[in-house]
Parts: C-alpha cells; structure tokens; sequence
C-alpha cells in the first residue's frame, strides 16, 4: 500500500461499514416500500443513497485504498500510446488474414483425415 494509505488511522471502519450496509438495505427497502411513488423520485433517493454511502466508504482504508488504486489507473491511462488508424487497420488486416488462412489448413486437415478415416472404415 501507498505511505499516504499506511499513514493514516482509521478508526471504526467496521461501524462506517455497518452504516455503509445499513443504507444500502435501507435504500433498498425504501424503494419497495414506496414502489408506487414515481420512479424519478426512487432512482433521485437511490443515487443520494449511493453518494453517501460512497463518501463514508472513501473514509475507510479499504476505501481509501480503492481510490488511490483508481487514480494510479487513470496516471497509467494518460501514458498509453494508442495506434494510429493506419497502424489499427495493418493489425486487423493481419489478423484477419491469420484467422482464414488457419481456417483453411484447418479444413485441410479435417478433410483429409474425415477422407482417411472414410477409406480405413470402408
């Protein structure tokens, strides 16, 4: 884990996670408990649900470790290379031409051997 991670203290992660479940449960029985009100109005709870419940587990060390783990990928993201269209349509090109010619040795071979097994069975 990052020093940033190892540094802190977290204290009662358990409880901020027993409220993280409480919520969501909550949330949950919310929106069959109120099925007939409009669903604009459950998906609006639901998504402020979802927002509190990830704010309280960004404060936890599993949360904390996620997103640092999220912010490296998109460090990581940023110094990738991409193909040029000319380079992507090479590639494709190749590998389309690898698959039907093994398709091909692969009919061969089937073909041959459905021939021999047909000669030695009579």
């Amino acid at each position: 884990m990052s020093e940033i991670v190892e540094e802190k203290q977290f204290h009662l992660d358990w409880l901020k996670w027993l409220v993280v479940a409480a919520l969501v449960a909550g949330a949950i029985y919310g929106n069959w408990y109120y099925s007939a009100e409009s669903v604009l109005y459950r998906v609006l709870a639901m998504i402020a649900v979802a927002v509190v419940s990830g704010l309280i587990a960004a404060r936890t060390q599993k949360g904390a470790a996620i997103i640092e783990l999220g912010l490296g990928a998109r460090t990581e993201w940023r110094k990738v290379v991409w193909p040029s269209k000319q380079e992507r349509n090479q590639t494709t090109l190749i590998v389309v031409v690898v698959i039907l010619l093994m398709a091909i040795v692969l009919w061969g071979i089937d073909s041959l051997l459905s021939w021999l097994a047909s000669i030695i069975m009579g």
